[in-house]
């Protein structure tokens, strides 16, 4: 089984982490650029962050045989604060860069004036770029938060392929579905998706378009989540080719639209007893 998560803050996980992904089939990973817990109040401290993810975090991720992309944006709950706004002129900086997937996330997090005019201007430079945008539906009032990211996507006048509308549940998936834009699954404890829930939308909907990611960050989430969400498929009918397409072939199709994406050497490591064996390690 190989597994490509979509959408996973490795920032915020140990290297106890990734050894656990790889061992459980887990060969790429995409970290979106998001709100660390605590306000930043400076531009300056973006800049740090931005560079971590395009090279400490990478590197980390290589010495457990996993490929690391990112996709970087200001973030909705940040595009609140004046003291972040000077970060939009920083992106394309970082939007050139080889190992930037996508814009995001952007999207809502409130639905302020604030982070409608700062979702545009990404969706912009998504657009300028030539980049897919990973886009964030705001945690309350979802339902209206997904209408209204839906209506500013169509007037941003990127193609409405190169657009994953994320952290979805059983309300929304349907009219995304139907907007033509990905549809993006959290599979994150208590407050998202689980598994079995996931394999009754993909029972409905099938399962072209469709991203399932575990979303895991500081908070109390689980970077297998991915991996369970395979079993669960499995024991509930879904063929390998199914899981396969999910969990690997989909993520690869929506970020490969942005012609950066590298999966050479996506093997499994070796293993030894049980424990993976590093590359670049003693054996």
């Amino acid at each position: 089984m190989r597994i490509f998560d979509p959408h996973i803050h490795m920032t915020s996980r140990t290297t106890d982490d990734y050894a656990a992904m790889a061992a459980h089939g887990v060969r790429a990973v995409v970290e979106p650029a998001f709100w660390l817990g605590q306000p930043r109040t400076s531009a300056a401290s973006f800049v740090d962050y931005f560079d971590s993810l395009i090279g400490w975090e990478p590197f980390r991720a290589s010495q457990y045989g996993i490929k690391h992309h990112c996709t970087i944006a200001l973030n909705p709950k940040e595009a609140n604060d004046p003291r972040c706004r000077e970060v939009l002129a920083l992106l394309p900086r970082y939007l050139a860069k080889d190992g930037v997937v996508a814009v995001g996330e952007v999207g809502y997090d409130s639905m302020t004036p604030a982070e409608d005019e700062v979702f545009a201007e990404q969706l912009a430079l998504a657009v300028r770029f030539g980049l897919p945008a990973l886009v964030h539906t705001p945690h309350r009032d979802k339902a209206t938060g997904t209408t209204r990211t839906l209506d500013v996507v169509r007037e941003s006048g990127i193609p409405a392929e190169h657009v994953v509308v994320d952290h979805l549940n059983e309300v929304t998936v349907e009219e995304v579905a139907n907007s033509g834009c990905w549809m993006g699954f959290s599979i994150y404890p208590d407050t998202k998706m689980d598994p079995d829930r996931m394999v009754a939308i993909l029972q409905r909907f099938g399962t072209e378009r469709i991203l399932v990611n575990s979303a895991a960050d500081w908070g109390r989430s689980d970077p297998l989540r991915t991996y369970a969400t395979a079993q669960a498929m499995l024991a509930a009918g879904f063929t390998d080719d199914d899981v396969d397409q999910v969990l690997w072939r989909n993520p690869v199709a929506f970020y490969g639209q942005s012609g950066r994406l590298d999966l050479t050497d996506t093997e499994p490591a070796q293993t030894y007893a049980g424990n993976s064996i590093l590359r670049g390690a003693p054996a």
